[in-house]
């Protein structure tokens, strides 16, 4: 029986090429893009699990109350990890302090390459369960070794054992290398670590013993490992007031309270907003989540309407059938077998095209992700999705088309009738919503970004270069750089900075000002800056004036923000003293806002400050009449020259800038790769569809073009019923997109408005596409010779 199912099955499949094309090709990109969705899903939700103990670690996180908001840090001071230890040793297997990853400068004689790198306690290889391929995993016991990864290995001894040679950090500290561990994947939060130095060495290299107040500055990331018994929850009411008790009373005034935030959820539930966790990345998991199942939606639909639409030329067989004693469950059994093929052949067609697809997915995910071939969960879901799809892409026509009485099949009175088609249209309906949704969103998501990207910053990009100063060199040497660097022509200015104009170099609370509210804490982010900081990024002044060698006071005075002079509320704000810690500085200019941080929120009150140790950053810009390659082979000789110990590596200001839209770009262009996918699958079922129904009124067109109808009126005629359609998708789309969209733009402070034009953009391009897809079939019915038609009549 089951033979004979398959058997029919193939033979109708054969029979109707072209249907049974569009019928499997749309099933083919709906469960391709599934697929897609699926890995991507995966590689998210199972980020950071490459660490075995992933669901016992967690980073130690603080909320602190700055001008009456709630914020959440991530850097803590580094004396708590010894209380912790001290205090709550039972509660924690492993308390481990760790820097962020960081550039460094690692050389092997005359090799030197940047690397991104670590300070970590001794326990950091065991907590986080580091695959050690060569060496000890103890390797940070001793202050002058190192563990690095194997990539780092081969890129500097290639196949020979590096255990027990010697790199040089930053010009600096020589470090043996003791061990060396597997790359970690790309889906872990350490995945750019290419080498972990030990803690003790960061201590002694930055004279973290002499600090007069340790408990101060925030740092130091904290990393801990619960013990076997242990309750997340319950340990972090424990540990909650423990930084409140060792700080001094200006800094109590910000309340820190202390939590644990697990592993599990640093990558997907990373926002905070007032202290508590607002989701993240996990927004976009459910986002595409369902979109991938609304895109097999659609594929679906397609294969229920071109099923259904064909049934009065399967009438006949289904009479037949019964009349000679076919059941009605042998007839949906049949229907469903049918449904199945296509299914698993669609199946083996989507494997071939997600495999093409994967390379670009990757790149616009930013991923590394490949079918799971070995992973035998993946063939179990893949094979229950393949039937789940399979039951409900043969539901519909199964049901319907053994529902046809015999004895008016037979008789030849059998019409399926004007509602028959309703659900038909219903499910047109349901396939364009789906798509102009997406293609509004779509419109919203890259119009959100080019608005942030058309924010004014507050300085000029054009031309602005900076390099990462790894070592002193350059700035022990920095007027001597200068004066090169004027010499050939291709810098018009240069200075120094504790960072780029793109980041913020630090933050104080220690700030106090005329009229300032005694209960009032709240962090300003400040910088340090050099003479010609202003000059070479191209300072917009909204009073008083830059730093100038003319004026010695200048060593004790401050550049203000817009922001900062709104916030304090100074009236005059030139010649006003503030305070830093006690000491007084005077307020000589009010800056225009610069952007450094996201460009979607607002921009913070912001200090800058005079200071001969502004050597973290050198800017530089380039003259516009030069050739930029040109200039950058100069400056980099020069920088060789005076720091031979570190290669010169320089970011265009303009591209660092860029870089903060990437989450965005990654969301739009998958959201736009999936939108386009769901209006081809849409426009496939109205191929099929249109050509279906131009089928069906051939004998009428026929009739239509004897008595005088136009190729014109005959196009209007069989295009009205598709357009009109598209129009009440259009209706129902519009209010659906309003409502998602204005809510996710609520998660901006600096955000576009939803435009009239968006809506109609997406309407416009609907019935052009509608039409475009309807009309090959229309016209070439119109072209058609009536004669062929009608001659049987």
């Amino acid at each position: 029986m089951i033979k004979n199912y398959l058997k029919t099955a193939w033979r109708n499949l054969i029979k109707n090429k072209a249907s049974s094309l569009i019928n499997i090709g749309g099933l083919a990109v709906g469960m391709a893009v599934v697929i897609l969705i699926g890995l991507w899903i995966y590689d998210e939700l199972s980020f950071d699990s490459y660490h075995k103990n992933h669901d016992r670690i967690a980073q130690v996180v603080q909320n602190v109350t700055n001008n009456g908001e709630v914020e959440t840090w991530r850097g803590m001071p580094y004396p708590l990890a010894a209380e912790l230890r001290k205090s709550y040793g039972s509660d924690f297997k492993y308390v481990v302090m760790g820097t962020g990853t960081g550039n460094h400068i690692l050389a092997l004689g005359d090799k030197k390459l940047t690397k991104s790198g670590a300070f970590f306690e001794p326990q950091a290889p065991e907590m986080f369960s580091l695959k050690i391929l060569k060496g000890s995993r103890n390797a940070l016991n001793d202050p002058s070794s190192a563990l690095i990864a194997e990539s780092t290995a081969k890129a500097y001894f290639g196949n020979a054992d590096p255990i027990g040679k010697i790199l040089k950090l930053d010009n600096q500290q020589n470090l043996k290398i003791e061990g060396v561990y597997e790359d970690l994947p790309k889906n872990s939060t350490f995945s750019d670590m290419d080498f972990i130095a030990p803690w003790e060495l960061f201590y002694t290299m930055n004279g973290l013993g002499k600090m007069s107040e340790p408990w101060r500055p925030n740092f130091v990331s904290l990393y801990v490992q619960l013990a076997d018994n242990a309750d997340m929850g319950l340990v972090s009411l424990k540990i909650r007031d423990v930084k409140l008790r060792h700080v001094n009373a200006r800094l109590a005034k910000k309340k820190p309270a202390l939590f644990l935030q697990g592993m599990n959820k640093w990558h997907l539930y990373d926002e905070f907003k007032d202290g508590k966790n607002t989701g993240g990345g996990i927004q976009y998991v459910w986002l595409f989540g369902i979109i991938g199942f609304f895109v097999l939606l659609l594929a679906c639909i397609n294969f229920m309407n071109l099923s259904t639409a064909r049934s009065e030329k399967r009438a006949r067989e289904v009479g037949i059938r019964k009349a000679i004693g076919s059941l009605r469950s042998q007839l949906i059994y049949q229907f469903f077998g049918e449904s199945l093929l296509c299914v698993l052949l669609a199946f083996a067609l989507s494997l071939l095209l997600v495999q093409l697809s994967l390379p670009f997915f990757n790149g616009v995910a930013d991923k590394q992700m490949s079918i799971l071939w070995s992973n035998p969960l993946f063939w179990i879901l893949s094979m229950g999705f393949s039937l789940i799809t399979g039951l409900i892409t043969g539901s519909y026509p199964a049901f319907y088309l053994s529902s046809f009485k015999p004895v008016k099949v037979l008789k030849g009175s059998f019409r399926v009738g004007r509602l028959a088609a309703m659900p038909r249209k219903v499910l047109i309906v349901l396939q364009f919503t789906v798509s102009v949704t997406l293609i509004i969103g779509t419109i919203v998501v890259f119009r959100q970004i080019q608005f942030a990207k058309n924010r004014p910053v507050g300085y000029s990009r054009d031309g602005l270069v900076y390099v990462q100063m790894v070592t002193s060199d350059i700035h022990k040497n920095f007027e001597a750089v200068k004066a090169d660097l004027f010499k050939t022509g291709t810098v018009v200015s240069i200075a120094e900075a504790g960072a780029p104009p793109t980041q913020v170099a630090s933050s104080s609370s220690g700030f106090s000002w005329p009229g300032k509210d005694p209960n009032l804490s709240v962090d300003f982010p400040q910088n340090y800056v050099s003479y010609d900081y202003g000059k070479t990024i191209g300072w917009q002044f909204k009073e008083g004036r830059d730093f100038s060698r003319a004026f010695l006071t200048d060593s004790s005075a401050v550049v203000i923000n817009e922001t900062a002079l709104k916030f304090m509320g100074l009236k005059n704000p030139i010649g006003t003293t503030i305070r830093a810690d006690g000491d007084p500085l005077k307020v000589i200019g009010v800056a225009k806002d610069m952007v450094s941080e996201s460009p979607y929120e607002q921009v913070r009150p912001t200090f800058y400050f005079l200071s001969k140790d502004a050597g973290g950053v050198v800017l530089l810009k380039i003259n516009p009449k030069a050739s930029a390659g040109a200039a950058l082979d100069k400056i980099g000789s020069i920088f060789k020259t005076y720091n031979p110990a570190q290669p010169f590596e320089y970011q265009f200001v303009d591209q660092e800038y860029a870089k903060k839209f990437g989450n965005e770009e990654r969301i739009g262009k998958l959201a736009s790769f999936f939108a386009g996918l769901a209006i081809f699958i849409s426009c496939l079922g109205l191929f099929g569809m249109a050509s279906f129904m131009a089928e069906q009124r051939v004998k009428e067109i026929g009739v239509r073009k004897v008595l005088g109808a136009t190729v014109l009126n005959l196009w209007g005629l069989l295009s009205i019923d598709f357009v009109l359609l598209v129009i009440i998708s259009l209706l129902i789309a519009t209010p659906a997109a309003y409502y998602f969209m204005h809510k996710w733009l609520q998660n901006y402070t600096y955000r576009s408005d939803l435009a009239w034009w968006i809506f109609a953009s997406a309407g416009v391009g609907a019935l052009v596409i509608t039409l475009f897809t309807v009309s090959y079939q229309s016209i070439k019915a119109a072209l058609a010779n009536p004669v062929k038609s009608l001659r049987s009549e």
